[in-house]
């Protein structure tokens, strides 16, 4: 799957993957929703390649969503953001690589064939692990969305009436999150999302 919202990015994307693995079937994804939508339709996903700024995202909430999603399928990360920074962050969240926008294709394409072998970057160094980072990751899907709620300030049944369930189901959700964060409440919760890049940009 190809996630990213300039249609010409995504063409060159698309381009590359065809290079590399010209049999495949290629999925294309504008917005994060329809991103995490075709990843959980797609039995037979083997790679993900996702622009950190997509409408619906916001800092490496895209990331930590699809890893959700699809824990098991590799995230190749492509942005213009500074790798420095993003890369590790982006890996804390799931994904097992991450490319500049202005690498060349040739880079690109041997990152793809790379991630499509199972061919990862080594693990994350003590001192680039993040504690906080690994209980956010392992939120599910509709926890995280939850927080991403709470972090744009919305009320409880706003979420709700936003994720079409009912108020008893976002307390509860949030119940579990406080559990798995370790935090007493809804604002040390956003915080500690908050600190680690999830609201970037919202």
């Amino acid at each position: 799957m190809v996630a990213d919202d300039h249609p010409l990015f995504r063409h060159a994307l698309v381009m590359a993957v065809e290079s590399v693995a010209p049999h495949a079937r290629i999925i294309e994804a504008a917005t994060l929703d329809r991103a995490v939508q075709a990843a959980g339709a797609t039995s037979d996903l083997l790679l993900i390649l996702l622009d950190l700024k997509m409408p619906g995202s916001a800092g490496f909430s895209g990331v930590a969503l699809l890893h959700a999603e699809r824990p098991s399928v590799p995230i190749l990360v492509i942005s213009s953001a500074e790798a420095q920074v993003a890369s590790p962050e982006a890996r804390r969240y799931g994904a097992v690589g991450f490319i500049g926008k202005d690498q060349p294709l040739s880079v690109m394409e041997e990152a793809i064939a790379a991630a499509l072998d199972g061919n990862s970057p080594a693990p994350l160094s003590a001192v680039e692990t993040d504690d906080m980072a690994d209980k956010v990751a392992a939120l599910t899907p509709t926890q995280l969305r939850v927080l991403l709620g709470v972090l744009d300030g919305r009320l409880n049944k706003q979420i709700a009436f936003d994720l079409g369930v009912a108020e008893s189901t976002i307390k509860s959700h949030m119940t579990t999150i406080l559990a798995k964060l370790g935090v007493q409440n809804r604002t040390q919760a956003a915080l500690a999302a908050r600190a680690l890049g999830l609201g970037a940009d919202r």
